[in-house]
């Protein structure tokens, strides 16, 4: 991997020439940040990525290996996600790590409501594929290395965002044998700095916020019955939860003949309530075989936790000027139904194929009149989604009797009626927004 001074050594020399290609810059190079710039590059566009920490050294002579160096957390990516990857080239890469959904069953725990989903009733060839976090980060970091138009800085601390009238400047601190300040000027800035952005804050954009007062456990686990690519939902007085097929170590979870037992585990609890699920593996067990009976059948060993608490988080704006608030600097969800990654990627999707067009138009890519246009198209889709995430969390928790028993039979209906579930399904793959 480049050091961090040759990677701006390689932007200065470049900075001019990069500019004239419409040049966007992008803060956060997390799975969001790193999957825009690489949409972005498929199109033709270059960009500079800066990174507050540091970027791992990785080699694809070591791919096999599954070093979880982000973090103990996996994604369910749905289909339109997969789509996009399939687009840019890059699903190959990732497929191997990647574990199909054929089905999901919802349920709720003491109580008679149930449904389920399956392709084939569907006729899609998946709901979408649960990954490791550590091999999509893995994947999408080789891949914006080798790619010529993308410019990666690490160990980079934003300090300043100014806009003019053609262009943004971005002022930033790196940390290499010293520490030194640097300048970059670009078309347009794309913030993906995650849920307490920088650039979000610099910019003077405040936020709407409500904690759930839940807090996360996830982790992998493993049992007696294999996951025949089931995913489960189940709902309990504590929050929603979720146990999703993943790879075995050495699988290929697309693989119809593989029999797997890892599963990735969501588990909500109040907050509060989580160190005993993080430090005692067999009262974790013990919890999820209570919550989920038999469904998955006997949970035998438990892998490391970690907690996440949960705060919504919904930027009151996604672009000033020549500024874009993307991902979980946009929108942090709760992560039931695993809409919050999926959300993001379709942002990045319509945005890059926006900036392409303006580029063969031969117009300003960081025109605030077409970034407000970017904004506007999304409003739907990322507020459907907000709703949907919030009805869920909601209504699986109220107490009232009366909630209790309207829920189960809605899902009931939702089993049983015709036509319900093919539109439900759509919108949970993502292929209609």
């Amino acid at each position: 991997m480049q050091t961090t001074e040759e990677n701006l050594s390689k932007s200065n020399n470049i900075k001019h020439a990069a500019m004239t290609e419409q040049q966007v810059l992008i803060a956060g190079g997390g799975h969001v940040g790193l999957s825009f710039a690489l949409l972005l590059a498929h199109h033709g566009i270059a960009s500079t990525l800066l990174e507050k920490n540091s970027y791992p050294t990785i080699s694809p002579n070591d791919d096999r290996t599954r070093s979880h160096y982000l973090d103990s957390r996996n994604t369910a990516l749905s289909r339109r996600t997969v789509q996009i990857y399939q687009e840019i080239g890059l699903w190959d890469e990732l497929q191997s790590h990647a574990c199909r959904i054929d089905a999901v069953q919802i349920s709720e725990q003491g109580s008679f409501g149930r449904a389920q989903l399956n392709k084939a009733d569907e006729q899609v060839e998946s709901f979408g594929q649960v990954m490791e976090n550590a091999w999509l980060g893995r994947k999408l970091l080789l891949a914006a290395q080798q790619e010529p138009l993308i410019t990666l800085i690490d160990n980079a601390d934003v300090i300043a965002v100014n806009q003019q009238s053609d262009s943004v400047t971005l002022s930033f601190s790196y940390y290499g044998a010293e520490e030194h300040e640097q300048q970059l000027q670009a078309s347009v800035l794309v913030a993906c700095d995650g849920r307490d952005s920088t650039v979000r804050q610099l910019l003077d954009i405040g936020t709407t916020n409500y904690d759930y007062k839940q807090t996360a456990i996830v982790g992998v686990v493993e049992t007696d019955k294999p996951h025949e690519h089931i995913a489960i939902e189940r709902f309990s007085p504590a929050g929603p939860l979720a146990v999703l097929p993943l790879t075995d170590p050495k699988g290929d979870g697309n693989d119809d003949y593989q029999t797997g037992f890892r599963r990735s585990v969501v588990w909500v609890c109040p907050t509060g309530e989580e160190t005993q699920y993080l430090e005692d593996d067999a009262h974790f067990l013990a919890t999820l075989q209570q919550a989920f009976g038999a469904r998955a059948g006997t949970f035998q060993t438990a892998g490391r936790r970690g907690a996440y608490p949960l705060t919504r988080v919904l930027a009151d704006k996604q672009v000033d000027g020549r500024c874009v608030i993307m991902g979980n600097a946009a929108h942090t969800l709760h992560p039931v139904a695993g809409q919050g990654f999926n959300l993001c990627m379709r942002d990045a999707h319509v945005l890059a194929q926006m900036m392409s067009a303006q580029v063969l138009k031969g117009a300003d890519i960081g025109d605030p009149t077409l970034l407000k246009r970017y904004e506007k198209a999304r409003q739907k889709d990322q507020k459907r989604v907000i709703r949907f995430c919030d009805a869920v969390v909601h209504g699986f928790t109220h107490p009232n009797p009366a909630v209790k028993l309207a829920r189960n039979v809605a899902l009931v209906a939702f089993d049983k009626l015709p036509n319900i579930k093919p539109f439900i399904a759509n919108y949970a793959m993502g292929l209609k927004s």
